[in-house]
């Protein structure tokens, strides 16, 4: 027990409770919507991590080219009414954006959810082909 004691007489727990009030040195932000991109033969596998996130907390658009995985908790009523030292958990909205382009239609994307892992599929050559359209000369 002596090695436990610093010489100023503080403890060696009354250090380690000192820095548990801080506030954390990381951004509650930092971290969110890692994501891994593998190319397969048809086409992009997209693994994003989401973790704490309820399948209904999660939308994916789909517009002018661009996929965005937006991610949004809220507080609970009854958290409200708490008072607490510190919170870490996130609470709040995430977004991430990626440009697959302009061929792709909403359909041609597949998406599954499970245990905090977003899995998307997007293929190289999507069916919104938009037909080109020409101008008749008089």
């Amino acid at each position: 027990m002596a090695n436990l004691v610093k010489r100023s007489g503080h403890s060696f727990f009354d250090d380690l409770f000192d820095d548990f009030f801080q506030a954390p040195t990381f951004s509650r932000t930092t971290g969110n919507m890692k994501t891994d991109i593998l190319e397969v033969d048809n086409g992009y596998e997209l693994e994003i991590d989401v973790p704490g996130y309820d399948k209904d907390d999660i939308k994916i658009s789909l517009d002018n080219g661009y996929l965005t995985v937006e991610a949004k908790k809220e507080e609970e009523e009854e958290e409200k009414d708490r008072h607490y030292v510190r919170r870490e958990r996130f609470l709040g909205s995430c977004a991430r954006s990626f440009y697959v382009g302009e061929d792709i239609a909403r359909d041609d994307i597949k998406a599954n959810y499970e245990k905090g892992l977003l899995k998307l599929f997007i293929p190289k050559e999507g069916t919104n082909v938009k037909e080109k359209k020409y101008i008749e000369i008089e």
